[in-house]
Order: structure tokens, then sequence, then C-alpha cells
């Protein structure tokens, strides 16, 4: 979306939701991992909007779609790719905003009439009636809005992916609207508050390039120091793999548990025993602090105060509510003790002048305050001056980057298909009793209850196939290694497809998942893994 549109935040708000006449979403089990969101798509297609969501899994939000387009795991871009096909093919596009506010059409027309109905179907496996009456719904609609999460994205072709959205959203002039554009839904709390600040290789806060001179000199006069690289660093994915290769010696974990969520988990685990120094600073003993040198014990969101930026591009103020436990200190003040200790004197008299430092840096928060804050439900970005409201939706009259550049993608498969000794496919995913890796949900009585062990969905075909049923425990095995667990036989997956989710480190269908990257985000494969299944 940075590419198409010059910013990957979401483009709408939540509260416009209540206004869109149709919601396209995919890769997303909203219902169960975005339950406020969810409720607010629920309650207008109950008003009439009209909702199609694309999943091999019938989830609960599947189950409520007019139309659920079942396609083949990791066949996302020749589905809207054959989506647009049609689009073009009946006249349904919008050539006012593709030639007021667009780039690159051409380009984009020369790739999508390569997928015609017969190649899409044969790519997807979907019904022509389906897909056809899916591009019908999306590009007739006065508002629509395209909602995507990871399961979009956690595939070799995941920027393809986002890209093949964008170019969907601006072919039908459904961006730069309300109620209309293209809307990631952030897999954490503050995902989006984390990438803001440039916790990303490549950029700076505020997604300013490590190698943009203007960006360099003005952190440096900030910083007080010399010599900021201009070249990016290493993606979380690319440091495991420089571990192993003895190129990288030290590492600093805040807030994550690669053991247990990064692919190929066993692979990290061994990479991580080969460090010299290991920290992790975080508020519960995971798999991966189990592991560190040094372990710094960091407050949780009920004792510290600070902000929070959410998946609608909200700055919003959270406000201590109780004292931390003797010995624990927030984030900030325990970053600030490293770098000082370390050689570079970090002090900030509170967290207050923390968000003045980046109001100061940071154009698009460069009129968000905690006065301002204390006063409101939050602000959305980009705000650039104190006097500014805060923007609802993005892209109003032009894009962030002038015209909307077509980015066409073409298809490319799986890096790892089935085959006669791995017949299966493994997608993963979470339950909505848990969260992430567990850290925090397994050590909730409750939820627990609700969902005591990892299990396998599981197709009644092939479980008849197996000999297997309900309770059962099976083998699952693929290139990577092996792990057992019981099978929950369900029409919930597609015959040839099972799912896992990995909040269960006993059970971690991560040890599975092969270190494919997307080759631009390097985000990893997580979402299609060929295995084979054997009765245990």
């Amino acid at each position: 979306m940075a590419a198409t549109f010059g910013s990957g935040a979401m483009t709408n708000s939540i509260g416009e939701m209540d206004d869109a006449d149709l919601f396209f979403v995919l890769g997303s089990n909203t219902t169960e991992q975005h339950p406020l969101v969810a409720a607010r798509i629920i309650q207008a297609v109950q008003r009439g909007a009209r909702l199609i969501v694309a999943d091999p899994r019938k989830t609960q939000i599947a189950s409520l779609a007019h139309v659920h387009l079942r396609h083949a795991v990791g066949s996302d871009v020749a589905l809207v790719n054959g989506l647009m096909n049609i689009i073009l093919q009946n006249g349904w596009e919008d050539r006012a905003f593709i030639n007021g506010r667009t780039e690159n059409f051409q380009a984009l027309e020369s790739v999508v009439s390569e997928y015609d109905e017969e190649r899409v179907l044969s790519i997807t496996g979907l019904s022509k009636k389906s897909i056809v009456e899916a591009a019908a719904l999306y590009a007739q609609s006065p508002k629509a809005m395209i909602v995507y999460a990871m399961g979009i994205t956690q595939h070799v072709a995941g920027t393809d992916n986002v890209k093949s959205l964008a170019n969907l959203a601006m072919v039908t002039g459904h961006v730069g609207r309300p109620s209309s554009g293209v809307n990631p839904l952030r897999g954490q709390n503050n995902v989006q508050g984390a990438c803001d600040m440039g916790a990303l290789p490549s950029v700076f806060s505020g997604y300013q390039a490590v190698s943009d001179p203007e960006a360099i000199r003005c952190f440096e006069e900030e910083w007080a120091v010399k010599g900021l690289s201009p070249h990016p660093g290493l993606t979380a994915t690319e440091m495991v793999e420089a571990i192993d290769n003895g190129q990288l010696k030290a590492l600093y974990v805040i807030g994550e548990n690669p053991v247990v969520s990064d692919p190929d988990s066993q692979h990290v685990y061994r990479a991580l025993k080969k460090l010299e120094l290991l920290v992790v600073q975080d508020i519960f003993m995971s798999e991966t602090a189990e592991l560190a040198d040094v372990i710094l014990p960091a407050a949780s969101f009920a004792e510290k105060t600070g902000t929070y930026t959410n998946t609608e591009r909200r700055v919003q103020l959270s406000r201590q509510a109780i004292d931390p436990l003797p010995g624990v200190l927030p984030d900030w003040r325990i970053i600030c003790e490293v770098g000082s200790r370390a050689g570079y004197p970090m002090h900030y008299e509170d967290i207050e002048e923390v968000a003045a430092e980046i109001a100061r840096t940071t154009p698009s928060y460069a009129g968000i305050s905690y006065d301002r804050l204390r006063d409101s439900w939050g602000i959305q970005w980009p705000c650039p001056d104190n006097g500014h409201p805060g923007t609802m939706y993005l892209h109003k009259e032009k894009f962030a980057k002038g015209r909307g550049t077509f980015m066409p993608a073409v298809f490319v498969p799986p890096e790892e298909p089935p085959d006669a000794e791995f017949p299966y496919i493994l997608t993963t995913g979470r339950v909505g009793a848990h969260y992430h890796t567990g850290t925090i949900s397994k050590r909730t009585l409750v939820l627990n209850r609700e969902v005591p062990y990892p299990y396998l969905e599981i197709n009644p075909e092939d479980a008849k196939r197996l000999r297997v049923r309900t309770g059962m425990k099976v083998a699952v095995e693929s290139r990577r290694g092996e792990i057992s667990l019981p099978v929950q036989v369900t029409e919930k997956v597609p015959k040839g497809v099972v799912f896992g989710s990995f909040h269960f480190n006993e059970a971690n269908v991560n040890r599975l998942i092969p270190r494919h990257l997307d080759p631009v985000s390097k985000i990893p494969e997580l979402k299609h893994c060929a295995v084979n299944i054997r009765r245990l």
C-alpha cells in the first residue's frame, strides 16, 4: 500500500463501517480476532450492507457472508486479478477516477487480461457464479470497504496480495472517500504504533526513510549524534538467519516470543542458543525468556501511562491504574537506562517529554500532545499541527504520493505445494480464546477452560480416509519436523486442508512451517505448508 497509495495504513476509520454498503473481507477471521470491528460489520449487514468473504476456511464471519469465496490457499493474486478482469470486461470500472487520480493503468490492464475465467477458476477452484457475483457486488456498491488481515500478508506473495487489493480499490474508485477504502487489521494492539515509531529496519518514525538526508539531519540534530547509518537494518526473520550464520552476536527482544511465533521454530531455538548475549524484556516468563542471559521485567499496560496507536491510526492515551511490582519499570525507562549505561545518555523527565520529541520529529504526529489526548477519545494521524482535528480517512483529494500507482501482480504459487509424500496443506492462525503465543492468555483459567489444548481441524472426508474421529490423536509431519495433537473433524476446512493454531508450544504448528519469505516484506509463509498426517 505504501508503494501504491503512499501510505500503508488503514485508509478509513472503524466508525465509517456503519455507513458502508459492502464489505469485502479477505484473510481475516474477524469475529474471533477483531471482535469489535466484526460487530460493526455484522450490524451494518443487519441494516442491509452486503458481505463478501474470501477465506478457504468457513469461519464465523464467512458463515454470515452473502458470497463466500472459498478459494485455494495461496491463490489470492489470481482471485483479485480475476475480479478485476470481470469488472473491466463488463465496464464496471471508474474511468473518471482512473484517469484523474492514478497512473500505470495500461500495465494493469495488460496483466489482468491474462486472468480470464478459465484460468482463474482452475487456480482458485471457485465457481464462475460466485466470482462474477462478487465482482458485480463490489464494483457496483456505492461505498465498499476492503478489510484484510494476516491471511493475506503471510505468504511469499503477501506484498503482491496487498498491491492487488489496492489495484482493485483504484479500478473501482473505492478509495479516498468515506466508508470506501483498503483497511488492514493489525494483529496486535499496538502494531500500528510500533511501525509509526520506526520499529521497521528501513525507516525512522513517521515512515521517514533512513536513507533520506533530510531525515538523517533532523534526527542527528534531535539526538545530538553524528553518522546515523543510511542503510536499512535486518527484519526479524533476517535476524534469525544472521544469528545462525554467525553474523549477529547479541539480540534484545522486547515483548515478543519468537521461539513460538516464528516459522521453523526449532531452527529459531537453535539459533538463539548460539547468541553470545540474549536480553529479553517482558512481563511474563516466555519460552524465549527462558533462553535469555538477562531478563528485564517490564510493567504491564495497567502499571504505566503511555499511548497506543490502534489499527485505524488513532493515538489513544492509556493511564496508569495500579503501582508496578517492586523492581519493575515501564519499557521507556528500561530502554533509557540501557542506552545511558551503554554510553548514550537518554534523559527524559517523564513520558510526556518523549511524546514531545515524537511530535517534533514526526510530521504525522506533530499536532498530537498529551494535553489534547487527555480531553479526547484519541486523535487519528496525520495530525500536522495543534489546531488539526485528525484525519478520519486518507487520500481524500489526492493520494499520499500524489497519484495512485497501479502495480500489477502475477500469480506465483506457494513455495511448497502438496505432493505424494506430503499431500495435505496446513494453514495456521489463532482461535478466539487465546492470544498470539499464549504468554498472557494461557495464564487465564477461564480461557484455558475454553480451549485447554491445541487441536487440528480436518475435513470429514480426510478424516474418513485416515480413519480418525474428533479427539483421536494424529501425527502431523512436514519437511522440518513432526508434532502430535488431537483432531477436530469439521466442515470449516475444505478437503485437503488442515488448520492448527500456534498458541501452544507443546504442539506448535510453527515447528512445521518453512522459512520461505516474501521477497519484499520478508514476512514468512505461515499460511501454507505441505504436510503428511497419520493416525496414532
